[in-house]
């Protein structure tokens, strides 16, 4: 079975912020379970939460997948690992962050995902690239458009 509508978020700011996107997109092409359908052009922003670190880069894609999303998300967990992401710090600095922002229009919350993303429609550096790309695709909780959500900010 093939799931659409799935969104993630791609984001980075240490070492070679762009090599760490485009390693991670290259990573995802290459399983056969996924398919990219679009890519953001890729933004730069200033942290947010624990602002005391470099800005990061930030691009959302849209795939297509065979995966469900907890399998999803242990594979952008694994690529996530292999680009030296290490978890120390709540929002602090990371070489490679992928979030799963939307899974169509799957609603989930569990204690390792929640789907759809909790902040997805409270940040400018999601909602920007993702209104680029999807700009009419509905939020599945609020119903509200990804343009419309991002005019709210």
């Amino acid at each position: 079975m093939k799931y659409k509508n799935i969104f993630l978020g791609l984001g980075s700011n240490l070492g070679d912020r762009e090599v760490h996107l485009q390693r991670a997109i290259a990573l995802l092409e290459e399983d056969e379970c996924v398919q990219i359908k679009k890519k953001s052009t890729v933004i730069e922003t200033e942290p947010i939460g624990h602002t005391e670190q470099g800005a990061f880069l930030n691009q959302v894609i849209q795939i297509e997948t065979s995966y469900d999303p907890y399998s999803l998300l242990q594979k952008c967990l694994k690529i996530e690992k292999s680009s030296g992401r290490i978890r120390e710090e709540k929002w602090g600095p990371r070489t490679l962050d992928i979030d799963i922002l939307f899974f169509g229009e799957t609603v989930l919350q569990s204690d390792g995902l929640k789907i759809p993303h909790p902040e997805a429609s409270n940040r400018a550096f999601v909602l920007l690239p993702l209104a680029e790309i999807a700009p009419t695709f509905q939020h599945p909780v609020s119903g509200q458009q990804i343009e419309a959500m991002l005019h709210l900010l």
